[in-house]
């Protein structure tokens, strides 16, 4: 009687650390799987099919004050598939206000990611990456170069995205707001944005 006992409680424990190690490993392997690799850029393109989509373009943003920070840039970071914010990231470009400040910066964290869709495809040549066009908002935490730090939020509002999301980007710097987002103008090479999936 004990024996048995003894062989079905030694049974229970050892079904129970199976199960136990099959679900670990399945939420490790759906985790890693939900996970996003993804590039963004300030784009230098004037938004007329079929031009060129290149890195290295310009977007501003403008403070309550009237002043205007201005950024180039582009990275990359890992959005988990939790959701919530990654240290994975790389990237920064350069600055310059209107009230006389410039610099670099750099990419520190990501805060959050939300894809929005895969943007349509109207006939744009991309320069810049084979990923997957992708419209949504990033938010970034960055350190300029003078010691100050900041909130990007990077917007993309590509061929086919839902409403609701803007072009270009938004920045604190230090205690200012630079909220009002200047909008990308057709034929005007500025203030446009991509994000790339893989």
């Amino acid at each position: 009687m004990r024996r048995t006992a003894r062989f079905w409680g030694l049974g229970v424990v050892l079904a129970l650390a199976a199960g136990l190690m099959l679900l670990t490993t399945f939420a490790s392997a759906a985790s890693s799987r939900g996970a996003q690799h993804v590039r963004w850029d300030i784009i230098s393109t004037t938004g007329i099919p079929p031009t060129p989509l290149n890195p290295g373009g310009h977007a501003s943003a403008m403070a309550p004050n009237g002043d205007t920070i201005t950024l180039t840039g582009s990275g990359h970071f890992v959005a988990p598939a939790s959701g919530g914010g990654s240290g994975a990231v790389d990237g920064g470009g350069t600055w310059s206000t209107s009230s006389g400040g410039s610099g670099t910066y750099q990419v520190t964290a990501l805060v959050s990611w939300e894809r929005a869709n895969d943007q349509a495809n109207v006939g744009f040549v991309d320069n810049i990456d084979e990923g997957t066009r992708t419209n949504g908002t990033a938010v970034l935490k960055i350190a300029f170069s003078d010691g100050s730090s900041g909130i990007l939020t990077v917007g993309c509002h590509g061929p086919g995205a839902p409403p609701g999301i803007f072009e270009g980007i938004a920045t604190t710097k230090g205690y200012k707001t630079y909220y009002n987002v200047q909008a990308p103008a057709p034929g005007v090479n500025g203030n446009r944005t991509i994000f790339h999936v893989r």
